[in-house]
């Protein structure tokens, strides 16, 4: 295939695969797509050791990094005095709250203490100014075709970093107005985040926001990304002016992926109704698997979820405990366990390996091509 993306990025086939395991980041490129390692939980060390790895194993193709680089969050401006990752800045209501709900299904949270929630989240340190920039100089080190923002415009010195090295920055949105700010910032390519997509997303669906940002960006590349777990999906949204697609969701049940064994079933079992867009897992909109981790956050009890990175460091250090207990058969971690997810859970119905992912998308988006050349008359 030849669109804009496969040109920019020197791939085959315009199937960009967000995850943050490093198997699915070599098979996705190796068999022609491209892998996007996200990196923003993870400690500098971590990122040189996943790369390198990388770099071992992927013979030469291309893959990108995904980062969270924002331009303003909590606590950034007075970083120094009042560390944006303690937990003194969490209110006791909500860590209470947390081991709360731990309790009423029988897991001892006598260890979730301010340690070890300190210890179970770099979310905060990463959005520091200088723990992004460390991340940032790790990913630049490493021959990455890709480097993209999660969160906002890139910032000054990401654009001006990335350019002196030739790699094209990617930037996720989830309206017009977002694509067009992104644009004035000098970004390469537009990820339309719609709002069935896993993880941070907006309100408006695939379907309206990919051409609504395809005819506000001109001849900036847009990948459609939100609840795209089929070729179809991509061959639709490619109809509509997209230069390939954006995915995550789907490579979660993948054999290679990391998503714990409790989770990935929960996926295979799970319809398009059983995820939620909430705050209150990161501290901004997020969709999830749903779960009674979930439905009690939803609950009008609930503590009003804290701002980004705040919640997370309350939240991720217990769901890293929950899920492992799950691994272990605890009864009650496996109701409480969930994921980040998107509303295309509903058609991953079976388990399969990374590879045979992307050749069913090839297969699939071939097929959906054909039908509708069926569809024209001489």
């Amino acid at each position: 295939m030849r669109t804009p993306i496969c040109d920019m990025l020197g791939i085959e086939f315009p199937l960009i695969a967000f995850t943050h395991c490093r198997d699915v980041v070599v098979e996705v490129s190796k068999a022609g797509g491209m892998g996007v390692l996200g990196a923003a939980g993870m400690s500098p060390q971590k990122l040189a050791q996943e790369l390198e790895w990388i770099d071992d194993q992927i013979d030469g193709k291309p893959y990108g990094v995904d980062l969270i680089v924002p331009a303003r969050f909590a606590g950034q401006k007075t970083q120094k005095a009042h560390n944006s990752n303690t937990t003194a800045s969490i209110p006791e209501t909500h860590k209470t709250f947390v081991r709360e709900l731990m309790a009423r299904h029988n897991i001892d949270t006598s260890d979730l203490n301010d340690a070890y929630m300190k210890r179970g989240t770099r979310l905060g340190d990463n959005m520091r100014d200088d723990g992004a920039s460390a991340l940032l100089e790790i990913a630049f080190a490493h021959p990455i075709k890709l480097i993209v923002n999660a969160l906002g415009p890139p910032p000054p010195y990401m654009l001006e970093r990335a350019k002196e090295l030739g790699v094209p920055v990617g930037a996720l949105i989830g309206t017009k107005e977002h694509a067009l700010r992104q644009v004035a910032a000098g970004v390469d390519i537009l990820i339309a985040a719609g709002g069935e997509a896993g993880g941070h997303c907006g309100e408006i669906s695939t379907l309206v926001l990919v051409p609504e940002v395809v005819d506000a960006v001109g001849d900036i590349p847009v990948l459609a990304a939100g609840g795209i777990v089929t070729g179809r999906q991509m061959a639709a949204c490619m109809a509509m002016g997209a230069a390939g697609a954006w995915t995550g969701s789907v490579w979660l049940t993948t054999a290679e992926a990391e998503t714990s064994p409790v989770v990935k079933q929960k996926m295979l079992e799970a319809t398009s109704r059983d995820t939620l867009r909430s705050k209150a897992r990161t501290g901004k909109h997020s969709r999830q698997l749903r779960s009674a981790w979930t439905d009690a956050w939803e609950s009008p009890d609930a503590p009003e979820p804290l701002p980004m990175p705040l919640q997370s460091i309350v939240t991720e250090p217990a769901m890293r405990k929950i899920n492992k207990l799950a691994e272990g058969g605890h009864d009650g971690a496996k109701e409480l366990a969930s994921y980040f997810v998107g509303q295309g859970v509903g058609l991953m119905n079976h388990a399969q390996s990374t590879r045979s992912v992307v050749y069913e998308f090839m297969e699939d988006f071939v097929k959906a091509n054909e039908r509708l050349q069926g569809y024209l008359q001489d």
